[in-house]
């Protein structure tokens, strides 16, 4: 399975050649708030700061996206991932959808 260090935001690898782009993949997942996350996140409100709760929810819902990025792009036989890119969008009232994105591609070493 490929890993995180072949996931790069570069368009290219450096050291190596793209001698295949296989195509696009992503992982994403849909998360929502809970009702104690809510309350705190009310009080918190009042006098500013971090939400740590909803920074540990978003933290977990990227890596959660990436893995399975990952995942799709080791069952298309790929190399590593260029042009990672990771973006979140509501999708309704309390719920963040986060997508994790790039091309797939086999790479062959630098001569």
């Amino acid at each position: 399975m490929i890993s995180r260090k072949e996931l790069v935001t570069l368009n290219d690898y450096p050291g190596y050649q793209v001698s295949e782009v296989l195509g696009y993949v992503k992982g994403s997942t849909v998360q929502t708030k809970n009702i104690g996350r809510d309350i705190g996140a009310g009080l918190k409100s009042l006098v500013g700061g971090e939400i740590k709760g909803y920074s540990d929810m978003m933290e977990n819902a990227r890596q959660l996206a990436t893995e399975r990025l990952l995942k799709e792009a080791d069952a298309m036989g790929a190399d590593a991932v260029i042009g990672f890119r990771i973006q979140t969008s509501g999708v309704m009232a309390g719920a963040a959808e986060i997508i994790a994105y790039g091309t797939a591609v086999k790479l062959t070493k630098d001569a």
